[in-house]
């Protein structure tokens, strides 16, 4: 015998837009109700700090050139991909991440343990032609960063904003937001014109230097490593592209 209950729903417009609604009604409840319940459970890892200004502008860059759809920044816990990228990712390492960037795309290697991998010289190579440090690679170039200048005017409200939401930013960090952004830009144009890298006023300044201090914070509490640490060292071995 047919089993035909479904045809009262079928042709009973209201009856069928009811119960829709109350399927996704409780559906979305279990979905988003049990997360706030969840709030302080998960901690940071050992080490791990908030982003630095600068570094939250580097990230916002990272995010609004869609390095997150070819790269994900999530180490699964298999022996090859621990073996290439290193140990899994952990939760409370991206517990100050808003939004999470894990992401499961691998046009380009992930690059959740890329901090500290290659000195600051390497990347911004890298960002001006990825040819020159891999033929094959098939990364779009993005010198063209390193002509903008990083906008700071919105830095503070986004940390006051992101204290908002659970980042321990302290009031002293939030108003010196933008001398802090420009010390550590400072910092890491010294370190480039160490390495050899040619810069003009405005290309130490500008979002590739951003984006280089964002790269070179992933992973680093969870190996061990001192946070906001400048790359110093020559470019080396610019022939080896990311495993």
């Amino acid at each position: 015998m047919e089993f035909e209950w479904h045809k009262r729903l079928e042709v009973n417009g209201v009856l069928f837009f009811l119960l829709a609604f109350l399927a996704v009604t409780v559906g979305g409840a279990v979905l988003l109700i049990p997360p706030y319940f969840l709030a302080g459970t998960i901690a940071p890892v050992a080490g791990l700090v908030p982003y630095s200004p600068l570094e939250l502008e580097g990230r916002d860059v990272y995010v609004s050139e869609g390095c997150n759809t070819c790269h994900s920044q999530q180490v699964r816990p298999f022996k090859s991909e621990t073996d290439r990228y290193g140990t899994y990712s952990r939760a409370g390492e991206g517990i100050y991440d808003r939004p999470f960037l894990w992401g499961s795309r691998r046009t380009g290697p992930d690059l959740a343990r890329v901090g500290g991998k290659y000195p600051d010289s390497w990347h911004w190579l890298h960002f001006q032609n990825p040819r020159d440090i891999e033929p094959r690679s098939n990364m779009p170039a993005f010198a063209f960063l390193s002509e903008r200048e990083f906008d700071l005017s919105t830095t503070s409200r986004k940390l006051a904003v992101l204290r908002g939401l659970g980042t321990p930013y302290s009031d002293a960090e939030v108003a010196g937001a933008e001398a802090a952004a420009r010390a550590q830009s400072a910092a890491v144009a010294a370190g480039l014109r160490a390495a050899g890298i040619a810069l003009d006023a405005q290309q130490a300044k500008s979002e590739t230097i951003a984006l280089i201090a964002y790269l070179q914070t992933l992973g680093r509490a969870v190996k061990g490593e001192p946070a906001r640490q400048v790359q110093l060292a020559p470019p080396a071995g610019l022939a080896q592209e990311a495993r």
